[in-house]
């Protein structure tokens, strides 16, 4: 009997000991899955806040405009990449100061008045450089429901194109303005004269409106050439391309510009190889090659020579040039030739005559041609203008 009791007791045991394991291993197993759920939902969580931060990292990086995001200290939390291109910024300006980072006053100085101002718009800051800058920037301080200050968030949208615009046509209002006031005040003078009694002079008479018929053609001539500027610059010029015999082409220039050249006994001589064929306008081609001759013709040496060549190119272009032995152009002016209204000597332009134009227009024929036009020049030694247009079949 006792032996019996006591195999009922181990028995007891070990079915005692087999439901704890069973009951023990249901609730590792729920631990277990309760564990991975929690750690799924943690990654879930990590991973989503990791595609939220990218995807928020790759809006302010896609945005034209420079961002920049401040905390409550004022040190910087974000910067886009238009913001780091835009100041040239190469090492990683996060947790610095405004003035650490920029180096700008300015900019301080809004930042520290923003939390009373809530916000600033249309404030324009000069960027100081080797090429100035501008920028509109407008900013908002970021605050809570109890009214305390988060952080700052600020736009920067870059001006300096549209203020080199403004430059530009703020020098071209006052160079035309200049041209036109030129003539037109020498025409009112000898209109003037004229009514005051010189019209009873007949050889006086005569030599005033010839001079009033001169400065009237020049004021024409600017019009025009204003007018062709225009239009090249906006692609209303459409260019009629044809395959043309180059050395043909500058020869009708030369025989145009004969006259022009024997006043200042200037020999003219074309170097075009016969049969060279360009494919261009056969009018714009002649005004580029008549505004480089008479260019060579009037600023270079009496009794000179100006030579018109050309030659097969690479890349399918044929390169073209014309060359005087005058006294060539100050090195501080030959990148500068091409501009409106740009001239090297003043003083003898106004006496030569002429818009200010005429190598403005070559520059935009040449391009629209899909070519490109450059000067070398040497002081004492002449000028050359090169050009390239493409080369015909």
């Amino acid at each position: 009997m006792p032996y019996l009791l006591t195999i009922l007791v181990l028995a007891g045991a070990v079915g005692l000991h087999l439901w704890w394991r069973r009951r023990y291993d249901r609730l590792a197993a729920e631990v277990r899955r309760e564990r991975q759920l929690v750690e799924a939902a943690q990654k879930q969580r990590q991973q989503q806040s990791a595609q939220n931060e990218a995807e928020q990292q790759a809006l302010f990086n896609s945005m034209a405009e420079g961002v920049l995001i401040l905390d409550s200290s004022g040190r910087i939390q974000l910067v886009n990449r238009s913001l780091r291109e835009f100041f040239g910024l190469t090492a990683d300006v996060t947790g610095r100061t405004i003035m650490e980072a920029f180096r700008l006053p300015a900019l301080v100085e809004m930042t520290r008045r923003l939390p009373q101002e809530r916000f600033v718009q249309n404030l324009e800051l000069e960027l100081p450089g080797i090429r100035v800058r501008w920028s509109e920037v407008n900013a908002a301080a970021v605050f809570d429901r109890e009214g305390t200050q988060h952080g700052s968030i600020i736009v920067f949208h870059d001006l300096t194109r549209i203020k080199q615009l403004e430059n530009t046509r703020q020098e071209f209002v006052a160079n035309v303005s200049h041209e036109l006031r030129t003539p037109l005040s020498l025409i009112k003078g000898f209109v003037e004269t004229l009514i005051d009694g010189a019209k009873d002079d007949p050889e006086m008479c005569a030599r005033f409106l010839r001079t009033i018929e001169k400065h009237t053609d020049r004021l024409t001539y600017l019009i025009e050439d204003l007018l062709t500027v225009s239009r090249l610059e906006s692609g209303q010029i459409i260019m009629n391309l044809h395959d043309l015999d180059f050395h043909d082409e500058a020869a009708r220039v030369l025989d145009d510009l004969q006259a022009r050249a024997a006043e200042k006994r200037v020999t003219l001589q074309n170097d075009v190889p016969a049969g060279l064929l360009v494919r261009a306008d056969a009018d714009r081609l002649q005004q580029v090659l008549f505004n480089l001759v008479e260019n060579a013709i009037k600023y270079g040496h009496t009794a000179g020579t100006v030579v018109v060549g050309g030659k097969s190119g690479a890349e399918g272009k044929v390169e073209a040039w014309v060359r005087d032995d005058g006294p060539g152009i100050p090195p501080d002016s030959v990148e500068r030739v091409f501009e409106r209204f740009y001239r090297v000597d003043r003083a003898r332009s106004r006496e030569t005559g002429g818009t200010g134009l005429g190598l403005a227009i070559v520059k935009h024929i040449v391009q629209a041609h899909g070519s490109e036009v450059w000067v070398k020049s040497e002081l004492g030694r002449g000028t050359t203008f090169f050009l390239t247009l493409p080369d015909g079949k």
